[in-house]
């Protein structure tokens, strides 16, 4: 589920050690650690017995003993992983609980007799369709994962339920969002590369180094005519490319999985040019634009009912996120 931050920064929420011992600190017993609270929202309390038994966490716990045995909680990474996954899975459930709290206020809660049918039709396709309704096939992967039949229908029940809560709640927060034409039309102009009629790519090449003043000299060396890739195995900092003399091979403009400004610093360079030095996260880079495969771009009435729905998406989501 997403988060709504604003929500769970004006909820009152307090939070409690996870580790079995700090639970012990406080209470010897193992009911009275059941009962004791993990965190408290608007009043509410989470239990330590709602984490334990919260679908997610018990197949968690089913993983590692399947893993590392029955005794997995003396294992050194069993216990790291566990205690990662109890804090995740306590902040999906507050969140969860800040969410629902709004459901409640705004009288958005979700039908639980839709809710049921929805659950039904869930647990019967997963039997016919993994286990061709094989009743004991289905019941023995129940039990590896920690499930029991009522336990699964619980965790579709809480899924379904968390999604339409929050579908609700978003929608209800976000309706009177609206995408003008000018949006649309700025947003197009800023964003042309994403609507080619075919993905603009580019070969690029770099020499990447740790200081300004290590990249103006590789620059130089360049300007005076030194082969790129000679200087790259020289000098380049980056193991992945500096023996390939630089070369990053052809990426898309749109979504390289590269840094932002990295590519629009090659995407700007002509065909054939080198960069002067370019600054990211990483260091100082030389680049080198080796070739473009650049497509015209789509006229914006053939996109901009997909334009439109991808601003109100983010307006939503910055709404939301405000809310």
């Amino acid at each position: 589920m997403k988060n709504i931050k604003k929500l769970i920064s004006a909820a009152l929420i307090s939070m409690f050690a996870l580790s079995t011992v700090g639970c012990n600190m406080i209470a010897k017993t193992p009911e009275a650690i059941a009962k004791s609270s993990v965190a408290i929202v608007n009043g509410e309390k989470i239990t330590r017995a709602d984490l334990d038994k919260n679908p997610n966490m018990m197949s968690v716990i089913a993983q590692l003993k399947q893993q590392y045995g029955e005794n997995y909680e003396k294992n050194e990474d069993a216990k790291q992983v566990l205690k990662t996954q109890r804090e995740q899975i306590l902040e999906n459930m507050i969140t969860e609980k800040v969410v629902e709290q709004k459901a409640k206020e705004l009288k958005l809660l979700p039908d639980e007799a839709k809710l049921k049918t929805e659950v039904d039709k869930q647990y019967n396709d997963i039997k016919a369709q993994q286990f061709g309704n094989d009743e004991t096939k289905f019941q023995e992967a129940l039990k590896q994962q920690n499930f029991t039949e009522q336990s699964l229908k619980e965790l579709f029940t809480s899924q379904l339920r968390s999604q339409e809560m929050y579908k609700n709640v978003s929608d209800n927060l976000t309706k009177n969002i609206t995408i003008d034409d000018k949006k649309i039309q700025d947003y197009y102009n800023a964003n042309k590369n994403q609507y080619t009629e075919k993905p603009n790519k580019i070969h690029i090449a770099h020499i990447l180094v740790k200081t300004e003043d290590e990249a103006k000299k590789a620059k130089d060396r360049l300007d005076k005519g030194e082969d790129f890739a000679k200087v790259a195995k020289e000098v380049s900092t980056d193991p992945g490319s500096k023996d390939k003399g630089g070369d990053l091979g052809t990426v898309p403009y749109v979504d390289s999985g590269m840094d932002a400004t990295f590519m629009a610093a090659a995407i700007a360079l002509k065909e054939g040019t080198i960069s002067a030095p370019v600054k990211t996260q990483f260091g100082y880079h030389v680049i080198k634009t080796i070739k473009k495969e650049e497509y015209p771009v789509k006229k914006l009435d053939t996109v901009k009912a997909e334009i439109k729905k991808e601003l109100e998406d983010k307006e939503k989501q910055s709404v939301v996120s405000q809310k």
